[in-house]
């Protein structure tokens, strides 16, 4: 019996000019592990928000678990959700509390015991690498760390199904590395993981069932497939790329084989009992036990084991060059010189200096010829002979002489203003008033 099964499910938005979903029939298993891929917009994110109940589906039948989600009453859905992990792309953690408190909280309000929450927790946190962690804060981890504390919380109760929103799109590829080696355990221990991703190494490296999504409608289910499709991805490099990895894998049916064989099959009964906490607990401390052995085996997946070897290859898909270590990428703060970059880039470093000379004379000459032609230069005419016996009076410099020539300045003291005459000595010396007889008339 499938534990997902949708029947010509769609949804439709207010106000969208085409349905999110349309039409799809999709069964998955128990314990399958199943990759959502198709270019952003394609209906990957609403098709688990169907799963998870946050969205309800415009027609169609939803069954998951049990649950009839089309039918299922508001108050029925918490419960419905316990059932069901979920890792976000963008953590979705409560930032008052600490790590430990984070995914305790996911064990508190499903009712389990203080004993078995300390239990718990300590386990799950190895499991995912954060022992030391366990009382810092969500902004004093990085990326993956917080990713990571995600992920613990979404299993740390056993779900039957764990939904991942793009898990590793903002990490980087070691870092992906290690959260998919944390699903693969858990899936490996018969936990049902979909996963919508676009990191093309990983699906080509897992091996996985990849079901594609275009406009809203599968396109392709695909057991054992890889990232990108000819007809809706024509990118000829990644397609040669995919399909190189298709090739290289010839017996990839008995690898798939062994996986399976790997799988820990948990017991029918404890995955169709709901009832008592004691019975509930113990399933989860199982299955957080067998997490930690499978992740400490020496028997790593195939897939695990591809993937890492691409990663350390160097190999990081069509964007490989965003991963570059940030001293390599940052040029601020200590900064490059001109010729620190021009090496990075290839550039003959002698030309860009000869360039560079050649520019700066250009812009001197013309500095000194706007010099020379905002100048103009006087001369006085010169009255006498020269040395050879040649008059100059009046002789002046031809104009584009003056153009092509230094500035000539003279400087010129200033004139001093005439003083007014001085009167004279005598009887004269001073004016006569009009009572003073005129004595030149007598």
């Amino acid at each position: 019996m499938a534990l997902i099964s949708m029947e010509h499910v769609s949804k439709i938005y207010p106000n969208a000019k085409r349905p999110a979903l349309q039409d799809i029939d999709l069964e998955i298993s128990r314990g399958e592990f199943v990759f959502l891929v198709g270019a952003s917009g394609s209906g990957k994110t609403s098709l688990l928000r169907l799963l998870l109940r946050e969205e309800e589906a415009t027609s169609g039948e939803i069954r998951v678990g049990g649950y009839d989600l089309r039918r299922l009453p508001n108050r029925q859905v918490p419960q419905y959700r316990r059932s069901i992990g979920m890792v976000f792309q963008d953590y979705k953690l409560l930032n008052n509390k600490t790590v430990w408190e984070n995914v305790a909280f996911a064990l508190e309000v499903i009712g389990t015991s203080r004993s078995t929450i300390k239990s718990l927790v300590p386990k799950v946190l190895k499991t995912v690498g954060l022992t030391g962690k366990e009382n810092n804060y969500p902004r004093e981890l990085s990326g993956g760390e917080q990713q990571r504390v995600t992920i613990a919380r979404a299993y740390v109760n056993h779900p039957q199904l764990l939904l991942a929103d793009e898990p590793t799109g903002n990490l980087d590829p070691t870092t992906s590395l290690g959260i998919m080696e944390v699903l693969d355990a858990i899936s490996r221990t018969g936990t049902t993981i979909v996963m919508a991703t676009h990191n093309e190494e990983i699906v080509n490296s897992m091996r996985k069932r990849v079901v594609e999504l275009n406009k809203g409608s599968i396109v392709r289910d695909e057991k054992n497939g890889s990232y990108d499709s000819a007809m809706y991805f024509p990118d000829e490099q990644v397609a040669a790329m995919s399909h190189a990895a298709i090739k290289a894998e010839v017996g990839i049916g008995a690898v798939a084989g062994s996986e399976t064989g790997a799988v820990i099959e948990p017991a029918t009964n404890q995955q169709k009992s709901h009832s008592g906490k004691h019975e509930r607990d113990e399933r989860a401390t199982t299955m957080v036990d067998s997490v930690n052995e499978i992740l400490q085996s020496e028997h790593s997946n195939e897939g695990i084991a591809r993937l890492a070897q691409s990663v350390h290859a160097g190999k990081t898909g069509r964007y490989g060059e965003a991963f570059a270590d940030v001293e390599q990428t940052l040029t601020w703060g200590g900064g490059l010189s001109l010729e620190e970059l021009a090496e990075q880039e290839g550039i003959d470093t002698s030309k860009t200096r000869e360039v560079s000379t050649a520019a700066k004379a250009d812009a001197s000459m013309e500095q000194d010829s706007g010099k020379a032609w905002g100048t103009v230069t006087l001369e006085e005419p010169r009255g006498e002979a020269d040395s050879t016996g040649n008059a100059s009076a009046g002789k002046t410099t031809p104009v584009e002489q003056t153009q092509a020539m230094a500035p000539v300045t003279k400087e010129i003291e200033p004139s001093t203003p005439p003083m007014p005459p001085s009167p004279p000595k005598g009887r004269h010396s001073r004016p006569r008033t009009p009572d003073e007889p005129n004595k030149d008339e007598e």
